[in-house]
């Protein structure tokens, strides 16, 4: 794949988290008192988008106003981390967008912005421009991120689409406000569907009204293709008549920016020359993706690739996992305060004791990952005729119990490189292990044993088929 050359313009902003919890009200007035472990400050708005790009590998370019303070510098040094060509105009008396969030057990308690949202001043728009004309030949495509915090002004938007157009490069918007005629001429636009509703005066309720819609939205903004976002229905779009193409979310636990990833995927298909069908298709999984993690999130091109597998997959097989997508997952979990549960073993013929012994397991926590030796560490275990059951039967099987939510197979001689990448809040094990040093015990919050239920084992099934067979 060659590296995409993308050009963001609109508002930058800082998105600002505070974690803690709460476990007292203030005497003062009756709120909640916070108290704060830990703070946290991600590119927000079109720096979104921005970092999406970024997580598809494209190099990314982007070009606003923001103010003469810390908040700008701030931001600065953020997409300067991350390698960003950022053409950023400083204006005097104007604050940077920075929205703080105060997060307690996972859940939003409050939030307060400060910022400014009037239009930038008509020297700023004049500079813009001028930067503007001088950076974008050699972009693959030109994305406006408008927030409606002032930075892009109908003027200058105009000004933006029409130059581009005389360059023959496409200019894709996620728009903000009802008047769309101020993205005249652009390639496309992302509204949702209440936008939609909004700008095109038309209530959307089935799909002949979509179609109306859609139309309408084309012809006020000029537009190449009309599209609607559709939240869990998908993408809608209109050329020569109405395609839809549905969504592909298996798990949905925050839909923060996923328009912002949705425009940055469109984009970065496009930019590689794939079909505008293709394009749709592609956003749909990236935003699949998202949305299954906590916060405003980005999509790399493994964990779509990752993610597309899966969604032809069966739903006992999606629970096996390698290495790389059990971080991703357990990552997510721990955002979402997940207690999590690790065991191990090889479970080659499965029977009531195994069964048995991994429901317990599970009671221990949210989430129970299982850690299953490969046929190779079965073998240095077991002996040479072990196991009975290849790795990919056992994993399947297991992954089939209700008790089990991931299935990993590991070749090492221990699972400790598998349980410090897990860090456990639980690490179970067999009752065989009292008084004996368990591995991982060192990593994991605790360690729980468990029974046996008594004259049930893998050796004794196997003896028992031998022994009937003389």
């Amino acid at each position: 794949m060659k590296k995409s050359k993308i050009l963001v313009i609109g508002d930058l902003m800082i998105d600002h988290y505070l974690w803690g919890s709460v476990n007292r009200i203030s005497p003062e007035a009756p709120v909640q008192i916070v108290d704060i472990d830990k703070e946290s400050s991600l590119l927000g708005g079109a720096g979104n988008v921005v970092n999406n790009l970024h997580s598809l590998g494209c190099e990314v370019s982007v070009l606003s106003v923001i103010g003469e303070d810390e908040v700008g510098n701030e931001l600065e040094n953020m997409l300067e981390a991350i390698g960003t060509n950022a053409y950023l105009l400083r204006q005097p008396g104007r604050k940077t967008s920075k929205k703080s969030r105060i997060i307690a057990s996972h859940s939003q308690v409050v939030r307060y912005d400060k910022e400014s949202k009037e239009n930038i001043l008509s020297q700023s728009a004049e500079a813009l421009y001028v930067k503007f004309m001088s950076i974008c030949v050699g972009h693959d495509i030109i994305l406006l991120s408008d927030y409606g915090k002032g930075v892009l002004t109908k003027e200058l938007t105009q000004q933006i689409i029409e130059y581009a157009n005389t360059q023959k490069i496409r200019v894709l918007v996620d728009p903000k406000g009802n008047d769309y005629s101020k993205y005249a001429g652009a390639y496309l636009l992302t509204p949702n569907k209440k936008e939609a509703i909004e700008a095109s005066g038309i209530d959307i309720c089935d799909d002949v009204s979509l179609i109306k819609a859609l139309k309408k939205l084309k012809k006020i903004a000029n537009l190449t293709v009309s599209l609607i976002t559709l939240s869990e229905d998908g993408i809608a779009v209109f050329e020569d008549k109405l395609v839809m193409k549905p969504t592909v979310a298996r798990e949905v636990y925050d839909v923060t920016g996923a328009g912002d990833t949705v425009l940055a995927s469109l984009a970065y298909a496009l930019a590689q020359g794939k079909t505008l069908l293709f394009a749709l298709e592609f956003a749909n999984l990236a935003a699949g993706v998202v949305v299954g993690k906590l916060g405003s999130a980005t999509a790399t091109l493994d964990e779509i690739e990752h993610y597309r597998a899966s969604i032809n997959k069966g739903t006992i097989e999606s629970h096996i996992k390698s290495f790389d997508a059990l971080k991703i997952q357990v990552d997510r979990l721990k955002k979402l305060g997940k207690k999590i549960v690790f065991t191990n073993g090889c479970f080659d013929i499965l029977h009531r004791g195994h069964v048995s012994y991994l429901d317990i397991a599970k009671s221990y926590g949210d989430v129970l990952i299982l850690g299953l030796n490969s046929d190779e560490s079965v073998r240095a275990l077991k002996g040479k005729n072990r196991p009975i059951n290849s790795e990919e039967d056992r994993a399947y099987i297991l992954s089939a119990l209700e008790s089990i939510d991931f299935v990993t197979i590991f070749s090492d001689d221990t699972p400790y490189e598998l349980i410090k990448m897990v860090e456990p809040d639980v690490l179970v094990k067999g009752g065989d292990y009292e008084g004996k040093e368990v591995v991982g015990s060192d990593i994991a919050g605790e360690v729980k044993l468990v029974q046996f239920v008594d004259g049930r084992s893998t050796t004794k099934t196997i003896h028992k088929i031998q022994s009937s067979q003389c």
